[in-house]
């Protein structure tokens, strides 16, 4: 895995949204990587210390340098059982603050809790906290940094950026944790579909749409609908399903570097 993004040197809030929006697809990309590699990666962007957590198969690490804290949560892993099975598992569960949630997202976040809250409590006093994450991981990150807002170890978290999260919860509770999320949604990225809103489900925080080229763009409506039917169609062209291979972490990264470098595709 090739990084693009510099070592840090300053605090992650000295970086620009563009430089932040990569450095956190590459802390969600890196989550998928064994502790050996992720270790070896986090450690070239400037990250001092690593933590690994994985309970019951529940799984993120802990990026940590002198001035951030970083939570980035694995995402679904197609051969593990656990993944699939919380990612099915959308029955809508009492939150621990308001509203229903995700049942198995939560299940996921409630077997990392307790060591993710031992080590705010111990580390991140002096530290900006961040969360990061990508599907599965994506959502566990939203519920992560909800918690950490509710409760008194860490209440004002920076930010949170998800790439092709899922929907998490009911209205009320999205409603409920007003803080700075930003949300990646690649084109037809089916994963961000799900589950249902006729189920109750909303998304939350404030989303950035790339286009069938990769490039930012704003689209709602029927623009965005010609869009995704046009990523659809090339992806067919090629040989490719839009919709699954719009959700991989490499391409949120592959676009996001050109978003930072300020080089766009030509729409032809």
């Amino acid at each position: 895995m090739d990084l693009h993004t510099h070592k840090l040197l300053t605090p992650i809030i000295t970086l620009n949204f563009k430089e932040r929006s990569l450095l956190f697809a590459e802390l969600a990309q890196i989550a998928y990587l064994d502790e050996k590699d992720a270790t070896s990666l986090a450690r070239k962007l400037g990250f001092t210390t690593v933590e690994f957590y994985e309970i019951d198969g529940a799984q993120a690490y802990r990026f940590m340098n002198k001035w951030d804290f970083v939570i980035a949560c694995r995402g679904t892993e197609p051969k593990e059982f656990n993944d699939i099975g919380a990612d099915a598992n959308a029955i809508p569960v009492i939150a621990e603050t308001i509203g229903r949630v995700h049942g198995g997202f939560k299940g996921e976040v409630d077997k990392l809790w307790p060591k993710i809250e031992e080590d705010l409590a111990r580390e991140s006093s002096d530290r900006d906290v961040w969360f990061c994450g990508h599907s599965l991981g994506a959502a566990m990150a939203t519920i992560v940094s909800s918690r950490c807002r509710g409760s008194e170890l860490c209440p004002n978290p920076r930010e949170l950026y998800t790439y092709g999260s899922p929907r998490v919860g009911w209205a009320n509770y999205i409603n409920h944790h007003p803080f700075d999320h930003h949300r990646w949604v690649n084109n037809n990225d089916v994963v961000t579909r799900v589950p249902f809103w006729i189920m109750g489900y909303k998304h939350h925080g404030t989303e950035h749409y790339l286009n069938t080229w990769g490039n930012v763009r704003k689209s709602t409506g029927w623009q965005r609908f010609k869009d995704r039917m046009r990523g659809m169609w090339r992806g067919l062209k090629q040989g490719k399903i839009d919709n699954f291979g719009d959700h991989a972490i490499g391409l949120y990264v592959e676009y996001l570097k050109k978003y930072r470098d300020n080089t766009e595709t030509p729409q032809i």
